[in-house]
């Protein structure tokens, strides 16, 4: 969720000053998308916010502080290198959650893995939430009242739950790596959504919509023409979280994003859950059995990478962080090959490589 961060890094221009990673102009507070936000393939939100004054102040940001350039003694080199490092790790993680998420679901549902997952991701965070109370530091003017925030988070939690709920049923029927490249083509559909708000997309948006296009059809498109069930759930999953990245970018300037995040989490836990409960059958056996993949997807991947992730970009160069978080998919298909055995054929190896190759340009090119 996927993919946003602290230090005005995560996207590759200031949204003071132009477009957005995505390709969208500014828009103004009638508008969506008028902050960076990215999302991990599995839906945590990965908040943008403007300089680091509005990282939360947590310990962990304190064991960390020698990723700040302005360290005494520190060379800016090492500290961009460190922080790389960091970005690398956390789309490591990510792209390793696929396979969690398809190793969970022997034993659970798709709704039960989803609701016990974000279940700990709230819990993961509540910490970050009550040591990080403060509102962010936009116009009075732009902040939203207590129930308009809540209202926010509500719809940002069912949006989340719908691209959730999508991602995890496709992956009962594709792979985990189909599912990362898939997933990762909401960089290339926001951009396009950005037209309902009259936001034209830049040359890189068209560019890179056209190559994720082809790659799709490399990937997933059958000898009949097509699309291989699991694969049409992930695309319509991808479409809703471009609407999430949307909707986030719009309240993230004016509600506190910690708790926003913590907010989402907890709505798509209790829709998760409750749906589960007339659809799914749950049993302590099949969470006992399911636990380390459900651990790993909700604390490893919300808690600990979207950490790592807020951390090293208050230092690491946009385009370097807008690559290496792309990678994402790359390493879900590494980790369906070495711990699940799945393989892709040259056919869809063509097609992972453009699929990313429109991912970057999408992100990289105005």
């Amino acid at each position: 969720m996927r993919h946003e961060s602290a230090g005005g890094t995560d996207g590759i221009r200031n949204y003071d000053h132009g477009v957005d990673q995505h390709g969208l102009d500014n828009i103004d507070d009638s508008g969506l998308c008028c902050r960076r936000t990215q999302l991990s393939p599995l839906g945590e939100p990965l908040i943008s916010t403007n300089p680091a004054s509005e990282t939360p102040a947590v310990p962990l940001m304190e064991l960390l502080v020698f990723f700040d350039a302005r360290v005494k003694g520190t060379p800016v080199s090492r500290t961009i290198y460190k922080a790389d490092s960091l970005l690398m790790l956390t789309a490591v993680i990510w792209g390793g959650a696929f396979v969690a998420q398809r190793v969970g679901m022997d034993h659970v549902g798709p709704l039960t893995f989803n609701g016990v997952r974000f279940a700990l991701g709230a819990l993961t965070l509540l910490p970050l939430v009550v040591q990080s109370d403060r509102m962010p530091e936009v116009p009075l003017a732009r902040r939203l009242g207590g129930r308009q925030a809540i209202l926010g988070g509500g719809l940002a939690g069912m949006v989340l739950f719908a691209g959730a709920t999508l991602q995890q049923v496709g992956l009962v029927y594709t792979t985990a790596g189909k599912a990362g490249f898939i997933t990762g083509l909401y960089v290339v559909i926001v951009p396009l959504l950005g037209m309902l708000w009259k936001q034209r997309p830049g040359r890189g948006g068209w560019a890179g919509a056209v190559l994720a296009a082809i790659g799709l059809y490399f990937l997933s498109v059958t000898e009949e023409f097509t699309l291989a069930p699991g694969d049409a759930w992930e695309l319509a999953g991808a479409f809703m979280w471009a609407t999430h990245v949307l909707i986030l970018g719009w309240l993230s300037p004016r509600v506190d994003v910690m708790k926003l995040a913590c907010a989402q989490y907890v709505v798509c836990c209790c829709l998760s859950l409750t749906v589960a409960g007339f659809t799914e059958t749950i049993t302590a056996n099949g969470l006992r059995a399911a636990t380390i993949p459900i651990l790993y997807g909700g604390v490893m991947s919300v808690g600990v990478a979207y950490t790592l992730q807020v951390v090293a970009q208050r230092v690491a160069p946009p385009t370097h962080a807008a690559i290496i978080l792309s990678l994402e998919a790359v390493f879900a298909a590494l980790a369906g090959w070495l711990i699940l055995g799945e393989v892709l054929t040259l056919r869809g190896v063509v097609g992972c490589g453009l699929m990313l190759a429109g991912m970057l340009v999408a992100q990289l090119w105005p």
